[in-house]
C-alpha cells in the first residue's frame, strides 16, 4: 500500500484529539478529509483503526493503537528530513520531544534547557513533565522521543543510560532539633509523622527505605504535590524523605526547611536517561543525548557531588 504522511497525520491528530471535529480543528482542514483519510486507511489495510462511539467521539482499537505508535515515529522522522534538507550547509535544526519526571524537571531542566539553546540555537525542545507511568507510556507510544527519568518499572523495549544516583535526604522544618546536625538518621524520626509524596513506584521506593531501616512510617498526609509536602513539613506537621532536593530551603509558602543527609547506607535512586530500544535516535535526538551524558558527567554543570541541596560542609562530606 502507499502511505501517504498526510493520511498518516490526520489518523494521529484524530487518535489524539479522540474526536474528527477537533482534529480537523486542529489541523485546520475539513472533518471529510479526516475523516476519508481514516476510512481509506482502513480499507487499505483492511482492519478497524477507530471505534465510533455516537455523539462521544472515536477511540483507538488495539490493532490502531498499534498503527498509530508506528506512524508517530514515521512522521517523527519525516519532519526531521524535511528540516534537514531545507537546512542542508546550516547547523542541526528541528524539534525534539523530551519527558522529564515531575520532582527531577525542576530541579535540573531549567539549567539544561538553558544552556542547550546556547549551544543548540537550532533545535527546539518540547517539555512534557510525568509520573513515572506516564512518562514511560509516552516513550512506548511514541509521544516521547527521550526522556530524564528514574529507574523504576523501565521494561526491556526501553534503554537506558545512567546519569546520575541520588542518595535519599531528610527534610525537617527549618527549626526543627535535627536541623542543626550535619548527619542525622531514620531512627531519630521513626515515632513523628512522615508527610508521602505519593506517586506510583515513589511510594514504593521511600517505603522500601523504611523496610531497610525496620521502621513503620506514621503517615500523616499524602499529596502528589511536593511543593505542598515541603510546604507541610516547612510548617512543622512532620518530615518527608526527598532524592532530587530543590537548592533552596524556602516552601512556596515562605517557610523554611531543613535538608540532611542519612548516616544509613540507603538505596539511591537512579535517574536514567531512556529510550525507545528498537528505534534509532534521530540526529536532533542523537545531540541531546550526548549534551545530557556531558551534563552529568565529571566536569559537567551536574558532576556527581555537585547538586546536594544548601547544607554545610560537614553534610556535604557525607554525601560526597
Amino acid at each position: 500500500m502507499n502511505v501517504s504522511l498526510r493520511a498518516l497525520r490526520y489518523v494521529v491528530a484524530a487518535a489524539d484529539c479522540g474526536n474528527v471535529t477537533e482534529a480537523a480543528r486542529q489541523l485546520n482542514v475539513s472533518q471529510p478529509s479526516i475523516s476519508a483519510a481514516i476510512a481509506q486507511t482502513e480499507a487499505d489495510l483492511k482492519l478497524q483503526l477507530f471505534v465510533r462511539h455516537h455523539a462521544r467521539g472515536i477511540s483507538l482499537t488495539s490493532a490502531g493503537q498499534r498503527y498509530v505508535n508506528e506512524a508517530r515515529h514515521l512522521l517523527a522522522h519525516a519532519r526531521d528530513f524535511a528540516q534537514t534538507a531545507e537546512a542542508l550547509g546550516d547547523s542541526l535544526r528541528g524539534e525534539i520531544a523530551l519527558g522529564c519526571f515531575l520532582t527531577i524537571a525542576p530541579r535540573f531542566m531549567p539549567a539544561l534547557l538553558a544552556r542547550f539553546a546556547e549551544v543548540q540555537p537550532g533545535i527546539t525542545v518540547k517539555l512534557e513533565e510525568g509520573d513515572q507511568r506516564e512518562i514511560l507510556d509516552g516513550l512506548l507510544s511514541g509521544r516521547l522521543e527521550i526522556a530524564v527519568s528514574y529507574g523504576y518499572a523501565v521494561p526491556e523495549e526501553l534503554s537506558g543510560e545512567l546519569l546520575i544516583d541520588l542518595p535519599p535526604l531528610l527534610v525537617v522544618a527549618a527549626d526543627h532539633p535535627l536541623a542543626g546536625k550535619s548527619v542525622v538518621s531514620l531512627q531519630d524520626v521513626a515515632d513523628e509523622p512522615f508527610l508521602l509524596y505519593d506517586l506510583p513506584h515513589t511510594r514504593d521506593y521511600f517505603f522500601s527505605l523504611f523496610d531497610a531501616a525496620g521502621i513503620t512510617p506514621r503517615i500523616a498526609y499524602r499529596s502528589r504535590s511536593y511543593e505542598l509536602i515541603r510546604g507541610l513539613v516547612g510548617q512543622k506537621r512532620g518530615y518527608t524523605l526527598h532524592n532530587a532536593s530543590p537548592r533552596t530551603t524556602m516552601a512556596y509558602d515562605g517557610s523554611r526547611v531543613a535538608v540532611r543527609p542519612l548516616k544509613e547506607r540507603l538505596p539511591p535512586v537512579k535517574v536514567m536517561r531512556l529510550t525507545l530500544r528498537r528505534q534509532p535516535m534521530r540526529p536532533a535526538v542523537e545531540v541531546f543525548a550526548r549534551f545530557l551524558s556531558d551534563a552529568f558527567s565529571p566536569g559537567g554543570m551536574f558532576a556527581p557531588g555537585s547538586i546536594a541541596p544548601d547544607m554545610d560542609a560537614r553534610s556535604r562530606d557525607h554525601l560526597a
